[in-house]
């Protein structure tokens, strides 16, 4: 498995915290990558990957990460800074065990010191060793009715630990803020949107009610009741009608 240390990868399998000559973070780099991090603008997939590419820089030991967000039980996205981490993460959504759906579960952080010797997911620890993990944490954050799962994963034995390393613990707090701003941000867009749709729908009702004024010589009200008339008889939107006389289908007589 590629490690990270300093912001560099490489492929000599030992760890990257002290013996790994892991430098110190500089505080203004990581409040600066925080701070692109919590962006509004980020989006979803982009926020997870670089939450989890920010674990691997800045955790001592974290050799991998991935990052996951459940919604209401079900698994919405998901991002790994290695394709040995997003393997093992596809054998976990394909059995339905390990201790990324026990933390997802139980809302608490889950930590394997060392894969040799796990007996919780037998299935999941044989490929994590296969993959040279010899041990994870996966820590979670819940903003209810979503849940983030950040997983880190260590090449040797203990070098992980979510009293330990309050650096993940960081991290996974800010991956939370991320997480509310998110879909705060989504939400916000999606209101943007309707009220962009209503702003036009109301447009094109208010067109058509005065092509209707004109052609029936009726009053406002009338022609929106004729709208609502031909809505229901028709089995279409008021706003669908609306549309088409608009488009050319005034009529020439009340109904």
């Amino acid at each position: 498995m590629a490690v990270y240390e300093g912001g560099e990868a490489r492929c000599d399998g030992g760890p990257p915290g002290a013996a790994g000559g892991r430098g110190a973070v500089p505080v203004d780099d990581l409040g600066y990558e925080a701070a692109e991090l919590v962006s509004l603008s980020a989006g979803q997939a982009r926020s997870l990957h670089m939450l989890a590419d920010l674990a691997v820089r800045r955790v001592p030991g974290c050799a991998a990460a991935h990052a996951a967000i459940w919604r209401e039980g079900e698994l919405v996205s998901v991002a790994a800074t290695h394709p040995d981490t997003a393997e093992l993460s596809a054998l976990q959504l394909s059995s339905g065990v390990g201790p990324m759906f026990d933390a997802a579960r139980n809302g608490v952080p889950v930590i394997c010191a060392d894969t040799l010797t796990e007996t919780r997911w037998p299935q999941w620890a044989g490929a994590a060793l296969d993959r040279g993990v010899r041990c994870a944490v996966d820590l979670v954050r819940q903003a209810p009715p979503v849940t983030l799962v950040l997983a880190l994963f260590g090449v040797r034995p203990g070098v992980l630990d979510a009293d330990a390393v309050p650096m993940a613990e960081m991290i996974a707090q800010l991956g939370g803020t991320v997480l509310t701003n998110t879909f705060a941000y989504d939400a916000a867009q999606r209101t943007a949107t309707q009220l962009k749709d209503s702003v036009a729908a109301r447009a094109v009702t208010d067109q058509a009610k005065g092509i209707l004024m004109q052609a029936l010589r009726c009053d406002a009200d009338q022609a929106l009741a004729y709208l609502r008339r031909e809505s229901q008889r028709r089995h279409i939107k008021v706003t669908e009608v609306a549309a088409r006389i608009v488009a050319g289908g005034t009529p020439g007589h009340r109904e």
